[in-house]
């Protein structure tokens, strides 16, 4: 049993608290908090209507350190669990070396003013989590997440290493909106514009975003493109896995969106660089968030399934040669609406934020220090996405993948 302080209150979170409350056995408190706590009212509202259980609200700026430590000790948190925006990641985990508080999260810092997805800021606190006892886990959601502890199943019971690892997320779902992201339009804009880069041979290659675009047919989806893009697991896999001559991460996207993107892009609304408007400093992006469609108003209109896992390549660990895995899971967005009010995207990245936080609370992953996913003992992981609602299965293919 245990005390979780949940800081977001977007989609993710939504699913996140959802399925905390379905697991009272682990969850024994749950608190919610964002700057707006109204859209805490909302999710916890959801959650005593579905479950019965009470989820204690709170205002907060993530921000304000001396506001989250004070927060955490009222609540008496053994964890925290960060699903707010990247940009804050440092903040709070600063607040939880103060407050003496285990921290989680589902994506890496990233600056405010600067496209930039990479680990060192938050790698640069190892020392200072060993030192007070607390434990970090970094990146509990999807990808990076779960595809990141396949990789380690599949190194731990498959393949004595891995020397080609391809990550590859397909989202079959549709809204029937013209334009809209599946999860927060200012992070997913960022990442999709951001330049494309993969790990090949020692080195990390660059190429302009979007212009590297295959079609593979999805199990339970069928055949989409998908594009090769920059993904902040690639970064964590190949300094933990050492043997990996090339990782790459791969999205689907439909012409629509493509389209729609470049055109904003185009014009400038894609930009993270402020501008005067009518006297008021304004980020473009920011701007273009308040307009596009929630993406937590979507789970009722989006139909369809995810396909989301990793392709790994390396020599099998009995001995019999180089063989090539395929590991994914299968997401229904009408299923999930039903059991959570959520559309798939936002359930795969916030049942493993659960599931991460249950690691944690039941001291499956309890070292001190701060620790990417692939780090950690996938076991126990993976066998709760089985019975938590995103049941995985692994076939081996003919061959490396030849694209």
């Amino acid at each position: 049993m245990g005390k979780v302080l949940v800081v977001g209150a977007g989609g993710v979170s939504s699913v996140a608290v959802h399925k905390m409350a379905m697991n009272p056995e682990i969850f024994s408190e749950i608190a919610l908090a964002s700057r707006t706590k109204s859209k805490c009212d909302d999710i916890a509202a959801s959650v005593k209507d579905r479950t019965g259980v009470t989820v204690a609200t709170y205002q907060l700026d993530a921000m304000d350190v001396a506001a989250t430590v004070a927060l955490l000790r009222a609540t008496g948190a053994e964890l925290l669990v960060n699903v707010a925006l990247p940009y804050q990641d440092l903040v709070l985990m600063d607040a939880c070396l103060e407050a003496g508080v285990n921290y989680l999260d589902t994506a890496n810092y990233e600056p405010e003013d600067e496209a930039k997805f990479e680990y060192h800021w938050q790698w640069a606190y190892q020392d200072k989590f060993q030192e007070a006892g607390l434990t970090a886990i970094l990146g509990s959601g999807f990808d990076p997440g779960v595809t990141s502890v396949f990789a380690t199943w599949l190194r731990k019971h498959k393949l004595s290493g891995i020397r080609q690892l391809d990550v590859l997320d397909c989202n079959g779902g549709d809204n029937g909106k013209a334009f809209a992201t599946n999860f927060n339009p200012e992070i997913n804009i960022r990442e999709v514009t951001a330049p494309a880069r993969h790990w090949e041979a020692g080195q990390w290659v660059e190429s302009p975003a979007m212009t590297h675009k295959v079609a593979y047919d999805f199990p339970g989806v069928g055949t989409k493109n998908m594009y090769l893009m920059y993904h902040e697991e690639l970064e964590s896999l190949s300094t933990h896995f050492p043997e990996i001559e090339r990782a790459r991460f791969w999205m689907t996207f439909g012409d629509a969106y493509i389209n729609h993107v470049t055109v904003l892009e185009n014009i400038g609304m894609t930009s993270i660089q402020p501008v005067m408007h009518n006297g008021v400093e304004i980020i473009p992006l920011q701007f273009l968030k308040t307009v596009l469609p929630d993406p937590g108003d979507l789970g009722a209109l989006t139909k369809g399934k995810t396909c989301i896992g990793d392709i790994a390549t390396g020599p099998a660990i009995d001995g019999s040669g180089e063989k090539t895995f395929y590991i994914y899971n299968i997401c229904d967005h009408e299923e999930c609406y039903a059991e959570v009010g959520s559309q798939a995207v936002a359930y795969t990245t916030g049942v493993p934020a659960m599931i991460g936080a249950a690691m944690v609370l039941t001291g499956a992953w309890k070292e001190a220090g701060v620790w990417n996913m692939e780090q950690l003992d996938p076991d126990p992981f993976m066998e709760m996405l089985n019975t938590q609602g995103l049941p995985w299965q692994v076939v081996e293919l003919d061959a490396p993948v030849d694209f």
